[in-house]
């Protein structure tokens, strides 16, 4: 018995004590998450590293900034100057129909500004480029191009435009932008009379290219009657009011002065209405498609020998392509090419060069495309401000008093003075002669005028 007791006291004492070191055990063992108090070490604070932003003082575009300290005192308002930054080109836009059946106009004209740019080199580590852009050689489309000029910061001047209608579209705009133009062929009357002060031309106006058309119809083709058309456009019109005013002044009859819609491909109804006036010469105000059309049908309306007359708009080898033969002993007032000179001379052989025809075939604006691109580029030159970095700063204000001050300056075209209105060409009838089509080329007709 005593050891039946003493075995169930043995029992229960291993019992007890395996119960004991169960408990004991069980907290050893959770005390294990206490190594992975880590986190209480901030181990993962490396983000306090940030401490190494503060030593990568990154105020390296304060550095950039010093040049804007240099910036000249006529560009502290905004849009007072174009910036060209160092290396970058002197960008000059060209408005002209670059398209269409009058697209010889544009395509000469920027033959004759590849020659420029070679020709103006570099200055102060620019090189000069110029963008041309289509106008359509209409009021909607100069003021388009216009816009789209006068929206980059990058264009410092225009050439052009080359029509009248563009030209007028345009110049409000580049008014408002101070874009100084030169144009080498908008030739309508009050284009400088308008009051704007970016407006200049190195072609005779159509005051004197009216009156010479006029005094050749009445004194070269001694004609009594005359038949007036237009195209209705600001060139065109005008034109034919000033041909129709200087042919009554000298004593003629004007039968009939007839608008007509421009881009149409039949003319017979207005031809008819001209021939039942059975008039002595018909004069055309507008552009090569429209007169090409007049070449074609007026045979079929009895107007075969009567002699038709046209202004510069209709001057060039794209006229007689689409008239053919039809377009034999058709008569065009238009600017006559500058006297020979040793410059002309350098020109005419780098434009037969490059493009494999004599300037002046296209159209006769060749030679005072290139003027209007040079007169721009002398004016930058005397106006520019160049930086301590390089950059080129030009004061809008200044190119344009720089460009209407022109006087004196020596182009391909002859001498070049703008007066106070922006008229820079020669005046007088000299500037204009009288061409016809003989064969398949243009042919300058001795005729001088009895004023």
């Amino acid at each position: 018995m005593f050891n039946k007791k003493f075995f169930g006291l043995l029992a229960l004492l291993v019992l007890v004590m395996g119960i004991v070191a169960g408990c004991a055990a069980t907290p050893a063992a959770t005390d294990e998450p206490e190594v992975t108090d880590e986190p209480e070490v901030e181990v993962t604070d490396a983000p306090e590293v940030e401490e190494t932003e503060e030593v990568e003082e990154t105020d390296a575009p304060e550095a950039t900034d010093a040049p804007a300290a240099e910036m000249p005192e006529e560009c502290a308002n905004e849009n007072a100057c174009v910036m060209v930054a160092a290396g970058d080109p002197i960008r000059i836009g060209f408005g002209g129909p670059l398209s269409g059946d009058v697209s010889a106009f544009g395509e000469d004209a920027v033959n004759a500004l590849e020659i420029a740019v070679a020709d103006a080199g570099e200055f102060e580590g620019h090189e000069f480029e110029f963008d041309a852009q289509d106008d359509l050689g209409s009021g909607d489309g100069g003021a388009q191009v216009a816009n789209l000029f006068a929206a980059d910061p990058s264009i410092v001047a225009v050439v052009g435009h080359l029509f009248s209608g563009a030209t007028s579209g345009a110049s409000p705009i580049y008014e408002d932008a101070m874009l100084p133009i030169m144009s080498p062929s908008a030739t309508r009357i009050d284009l400088s009379q308008g009051g704007y002060t970016i407006f200049n031309r190195v072609i005779p106006s159509d005051f004197y290219q009216g009156q010479l058309a006029a005094l050749f119809i009445s004194q070269g083709l001694e004609a009594e009657t005359l038949a007036i058309m237009h195209d209705g456009s600001p060139y065109g019109q005008g034109l034919a009011q000033r041909v129709n005013d200087v042919f009554t002044e000298s004593g003629g009859t004007v039968v009939a002065f007839e608008g007509i819609t421009a881009g149409e491909t039949d003319y017979s109804s207005a031809l008819n209405t001209i021939a039942a006036e059975s008039p002595d010469a018909v004069f055309f105000g507008g552009y090569t498609g429209e007169a090409a059309v007049f070449a074609s049908q007026r045979g079929s309306v009895g107007l075969g020998d009567t002699p038709f007359v046209s202004g510069d708009g209709i001057f060039g080898a794209q006229f007689i392509e689409l008239a053919g033969g039809n377009a034999e002993g058709y008569y065009t007032t238009s600017a006559l090419p500058p006297q020979d000179s040793e410059l002309k001379a350098e020109f005419d052989a780098k434009y037969e060069e490059m493009h494999g025809q004599a300037p002046g075939a296209l159209s006769p604006y060749s030679w005072f495309s290139y003027d209007s691109f040079m007169v721009i580029v002398e004016a930058i030159k005397q106006v520019a401000i160049v930086g301590d970095d390089g950059t080129l700063y030009i004061p809008r204000a200044a190119l344009i008093e720089a460009v209407r001050g022109t006087s004196g300056y020596e182009g391909v075209t002859g001498e070049i003075t703008c007066d106070e209105n922006g008229e820079c060409g020669v005046t007088g009838l000299a500037g204009f002669g009288v061409y016809a089509v003989e064969g398949d080329e243009w042919v300058e007709q001795d005729f001088t005028p009895s004023e």
